[in-house]
């Protein structure tokens, strides 16, 4: 049995399904030595709405992975997405101490970054550099050390709805784990499938999953914008099981073997057979049909999404064009459609960077839970600004505790 020390393991909450994955930690990286899934029945968009129902599956799933990983899971990184999720860019600046920028130079510069209005319903979850300027020289990554005598910072902040976090954490808790971080979905899935090359140049990542579409942009190497929207492919599903009055598990089934993004794609117009609803017999529909279901779902969620660039005026900073992930971008000809779409190379993202079970993994449904133990293993090798420390205290504390810090802090 592996070493507790050792394993990192990933928890991606999603709305069709729960995945554990458990990584050990090796000279070179990760290896991926146990996964667990199982299907979500206490979500909905993203968002907790059965506790006992998503605490069951959390612990079918981790007892899958804990079963072919031969180990005890007791502490896990946790994934949260939803409509709730918002990031914004912020922008801070202090003057340099001594002419040389320390570590309390950098923690300054961020927490005047980071003071902005919150509301109070809503909880910080992310605080990301994009780049540090001294003395208005831009582009720095790295400041310690260097000379000057003041010092800007331009970061990323990712807030989430404080119950939603309290939800998942509880889920987690009640299923015997304790929650290492939250990590918002989408920034998870980009540790996963990105290339570094593709960060520098400009890209947009987008994770379509079961009940959400997760879009975030990259461009000089660090985090430009994030956002979810709630449509997913259990829309898509749904659509089938009304248009073709066959029950939602059929549909799915049928969508996965039969389903293409768009019936301009379609090789042959072959005759499935779908099964009935209350008792009736089989029918046989045309493979188009399904595909002219399929379509106008498809189209919605990557039009929405490239309006979600081009609100963020991103569409023209992404010249290593799109890369798709998420159980729902292995539908067929997605990619082709999306290139229309967006008027840029795409491609399907497929997890990287790991070993032991790659082959397992190589599947963009496992995006996540993947990205999420390679985020785990860069916290253990970075200083973090997250919010989400290791759980020592029950989380309705320290959220007040944080209210609590904040109105004190306006008053002084």
């Amino acid at each position: 049995m592996a070493r507790r020390d050792e394993l990192i393991v990933g928890l991606d909450i999603g709305t069709t399904k729960i995945c554990a994955v458990v990584a050990e930690r090796t000279e070179t990286g990760l290896d991926i030595v146990g996964i667990g899934t199982h299907p979500s029945r206490g979500l909905r968009k993203g968002v907790v709405v059965d506790i006992e129902a998503t605490v069951d599956s959390i612990k079918r799933a981790v007892d899958e992975a804990e079963l072919m990983a031969d180990c005890e899971i007791t502490s896990v990184y946790a994934g949260i997405a939803g409509g709730h999720i918002s990031g914004m860019n912020s922008h801070g600046i202090v003057a340099v101490k001594d002419r040389e920028v320390t570590d309390n130079d950098v923690r300054r510069v961020i927490d005047a970054a980071k003071a902005v209005a919150i509301p109070m319903d809503r909880e910080v979850i992310h605080v990301i550099p994009q780049e540090y300027i001294i003395d208005d020289q831009d582009g720095i990554r790295e400041p310690l050390g260097m000379s000057g005598v003041r010092l800007e910072a331009k970061i990323h902040i990712v807030t989430a709805a404080v119950t939603s976090a309290q939800n998942i954490v509880k889920c987690a808790n009640k299923a015997g784990l304790n929650v290492s971080d939250i990590v918002l979905e989408p920034l998870a899935s980009a540790e996963a499938v990105l290339a570094s090359d593709e960060r520098d140049l400009g890209v947009c990542l987008i994770d379509i999953g079961g009940g959400t579409t997760d879009v975030a942009v990259f461009s000089d190497g660090s985090i430009q914008h994030t956002s979810v929207l709630g449509l997913g492919g259990y829309h898509i599903t749904n659509d089938i099981a009304v248009g073709l009055r066959t029950p939602f598990d059929e549909a799915e089934r049928i969508k996965k073997r039969f389903g293409v993004a768009s019936a301009r794609y379609l090789g042959s117009d072959d005759i499935i057979t779908v099964p009935s609803v209350g008792g009736r017999r089989p029918r046989e529909v045309s493979r188009k049909i399904l595909c002219e279901i399929i379509e106008p779902r498809v189209d919605e969620i990557l039009s929405l999404a490239r309006q979600e660039l081009v609100k963020a005026g991103l569409e023209d900073r992404i010249p290593s064009g799109v890369a798709l992930t998420g159980g729902c971008s292995a539908l067929d000809c997605l990619a082709e459609l999306a290139e229309e779409i967006f008027e840029c190379p795409v491609r399907r993202g497929i997890p990287t960077r790991v070993g032991g079970l790659q082959d397992v993994v190589r599947g963009p449904m496992y995006a996540t839970g993947v990205g999420l133990v390679l985020y785990g293993l860069d916290q253990g090798q970075r200083r973090t600004t997250s919010r989400f420390r290791i759980r020592d205290e029950p989380i309705f504390r320290r959220v007040k505790h944080r209210m609590r810090d904040w109105f004190y802090g306006e008053i002084e």
